[in-house]
C-alpha cells in the first residue's frame, strides 16, 4: 500500500466539490504501490518518478485521468479521450460515489496495467503534430514585444502550441488580447501553461 500524502490531505480537507468521491478513488490507487503528491493542484501518483494517474474534479464529473491511457487494453470501454489534443491521456470519469464503489474492481485493475506499462517502459507515439495556427492578435503582440517574443520561441514547442489553441480558442479578439495579457507573466518566466 502506498504511503498518504500530507499535501493531499490537505487538498481534500479543503475540497469544495466531490470531496468524499475523491477521497474514495485516492483509497483505491492508494492500495497500489505508487507515491503520492499534489501536482497541477491534483492529487498525483507516479511511479519511481513517472505520472501513472492523476484524480480531480470538474463541474459535471470527477475521474482518474491515465498519463498512457491510450495503452490500456480498456476491454470494458470506460475510459473517455479528454480532448481533441489529448493523445496519450484517457479519463475513468465519475458523477457519484456510488459509481466508484461500482467501478472499483475495474479501477484498481487499469491502475495495476497501467503500472505495468510503465515497468515495461512502453511510450505513446506521438502523431507528428501540426503545428497550431498563431492567432494573428499573439503574432501582433510578438511582434511589438521583443522580451515576449524571446521568452514564447524559446519555449518547447508543445507548450507553444498549447498557448496558440488556448488564445485561438477564444471567438472575440478582445478575449484573445486579454488571454494574452493573462498569460504574459507565466510565458516571460520560460512556463507552460500546466506549468
Amino acid at each position: 500500500m502506498a504511503q498518504p500524502s500530507p499535501k493531499v490531505d490537505e487538498f481534500l480537507a479543503r475540497a469544495k466539490r466531490w470531496q468524499a468521491e475523491m477521497a474514495a478513488l485516492r483509497a483505491i490507487i492508494l492500495s497500489c504501490p505508487l507515491q503520492e503528491d499534489l501536482k497541477w493542484h491534483w492529487p498525483c501518483y507516479a511511479l519511481q518518478g513517472s505520472n501513472v494517474v492523476l484524480v480531480h474534479g470538474f463541474k459535471e464529473h470527477f475521474d482518474a485521468l491515465f498519463f498512457k491511457g491510450a495503452l490500456l487494453k480498456d476491454a470494458k470501454g470506460l475510459l473517455v479521450k479528454p480532448g481533441e489534443h489529448h493523445e496519450g491521456a484517457r479519463q475513468m470519469r465519475f458523477t457519484s460515489l456510488a459509481e466508484v464503489a461500482e467501478k472499483a474492481a475495474d479501477l484498481r485493475a487499469y491502475v495495476k496495467e497501467a503500472i505495468a506499462i510503465e515497468q515495461a517502459g512502453l511510450k505513446v507515439e506521438r502523431k507528428p503534430g501540426a503545428a497550431a495556427a498563431m492567432p494573428a492578435e499573439l503574432k501582433a503582440e510578438l511582434a511589438k514585444d521583443k522580451a515576449l517574443k524571446a521568452a514564447f520561441e524559446a519555449l518547447t514547442p508543445g507548450r507553444q502550441r498549447a498557448y496558440c489553441l488556448f488564445i485561438g480558442s477564444a471567438k472575440q479578439p478582445e478575449t484573445r488580447v486579454a488571454r494574452i495579457a493573462k498569460w504574459r507573466p507565466q510565458i516571460l518566466r520560460g512556463k507552460g501553461m500546466a506549468d
